[in-house]
């Protein structure tokens, strides 16, 4: 994987393309990228995924690159604790980039993977935080959006079944939304051609 830009304030295009049914986002600090997505130790993402029956393949983090074609693409947030005018430091939201990438690819669900995620994104967008997990009651640049258990190991806390219980509601949600129409398992890798924010100005 390609060194990112320390400056961009874009979310990670690798795994995104048109045509998309969901849309799975966490949160990453500015100027990084995963080397591989929810590859830590006892992150259970992949489980999850495909036990809910959200992919029909056991894929791991090597093989995140086959999930474009299951319909299903991983991106991040981009939050940055930053310091103006010698005040308190606070975290700015690049909300607008991620907006634009959603446009972009236009999936039927936009699914933050946590709560975590899912209140950074609603700080940004002047929107309520979630109090639980499901259906939200705000769209993603127009987009469906719905939030989950986090998969990681620090939440393992929560039993793994209500977590699947959980996960296995949004493959429900989007069934019941209906097959994709025009979706095409054969487009390439999305580009984001979109004018970069100024580094000075956040989104």
């Amino acid at each position: 994987m390609d060194a990112p830009d320390p400056l961009t304030t874009w979310p990670d295009g690798s795994l995104l393309r048109p045509g998309l049914r969901l849309l799975i986002a966490g949160t990453i600090g500015r100027g990084r990228r995963p080397d591989q997505y929810y590859a830590g130790p006892g992150n259970r993402f992949w489980e999850l995924l495909h036990a809910s029956g959200l992919v029909g393949e056991r894929l791991s983090p090597e093989l995140a690159g086959r999930l474009p074609d299951l319909g299903v693409g991983l991106t991040d947030l981009v939050i940055e604790r930053v310091q103006l005018g010698g005040r308190e430091p606070e975290m700015v939201v690049h909300r607008r980039p991620f907006d634009d990438a959603v446009r972009a690819v236009a999936p039927q669900v936009v699914a933050f993977v946590s709560k975590t995620a899912a209140s950074w994104y609603a700080r940004g967008a002047g929107e309520r935080l979630p109090r639980g997990y499901g259906e939200l009651a705000w769209t993603v640049a127009g987009r469906p959006s719905f939030v989950l258990p986090g998969p990681s190991g620090a939440n393992n806390g929560m039993p793994l079944a209500l977590r699947l219980g959980m996960w296995t509601d949004l493959a429900d949600f989007l069934d019941h939304l209906g097959p994709r129409s025009g979706a095409s398992g054969e487009q390439g890798q999305l580009l984001l051609k979109v004018k970069p924010t100024s580094p000075d100005a956040p989104a």
